[in-house]
């Protein structure tokens, strides 16, 4: 089996993820690292691109109102969890459930920069060799790492899908706080700055600033 490369206590601690602010750990999720290992193919990339869900109050959120279907009600879970959604039947989306059970925050990771398993995920995406579009945008971090709607529900503190943190830090000045991307439906609440992504990094999605 190939050796992972973090050790457990680099893994994110459950209180990490059980924190009431859905924005304060969107913003401290940057820099942190995020790994897969399925079938003993490890593959990981630090977090550059965050977007914060702040549950039943949130327009943009698919828990707004309480909604409650199939598909979302692991974003009713305790927080440390993963909910991965397909969207527009292609991409399955990877996000973090956060806060405590029936509270349904969550925080779309839209961009990573690749560190480990850069062969595994050009396999993966069909690309000949490492760009910025191999985990830029959320479609693409999923489909890099293996991450489909099958893991939805898999524990954060388990081996196959965690998040680490190594110790590396980024500089507060250079992580920035934006609008969201895509939810011009929510109205007001589209409006509202709860991307956070590091400026000028290549692999952020959309617009840098």
């Amino acid at each position: 089996m190939k050796a992972i490369t973090f050790r457990h206590s680099d893994k994110l601690p459950i209180e990490f993820y059980r924190q009431k602010n859905v924005c304060t750990i969107a913003r401290a999720l940057i820099g942190k690292v995020l790994v897969s290992v399925f079938n003993n193919i490890e593959a990981a990339g630090r977090i550059v691109e965050t977007e914060a869900y702040n549950g039943a109050i949130d327009k943009a959120s698919h828990a707004w109102g309480g909604r409650r279907t199939n598909r979302t009600e692991i974003m009713y879970a305790a927080g440390g969890v993963a909910y991965v959604y397909l969207c527009y039947g292609i991409h399955h989306l990877f996000n973090v459930v956060t806060n405590e059970k029936d509270t349904p925050h969550a925080i779309l990771i839209r961009g990573i920069e690749p560190l480990i398993g850069i062969d595994h995920m050009l396999q993966r995406t069909g690309k000949l060799r490492l760009d910025n579009t191999l985990t830029r945008g959320p479609g693409n971090v999923s489909k890099a790492l293996g991450i489909y709607t099958q893991h939805t529900g898999l524990s954060l503190l388990d081996d196959e899908l965690y998040i680490a943190d190594d110790g590396f830090r980024i500089k507060p000045s250079q992580i920035i706080a934006t609008p969201r991307i895509g939810v011009d439906y929510a109205g007001k609440d589209a409006l509202l700055p709860y991307r956070f992504i590091v400026k000028d990094n290549p692999y952020v999605s959309g617009k840098k600033s």
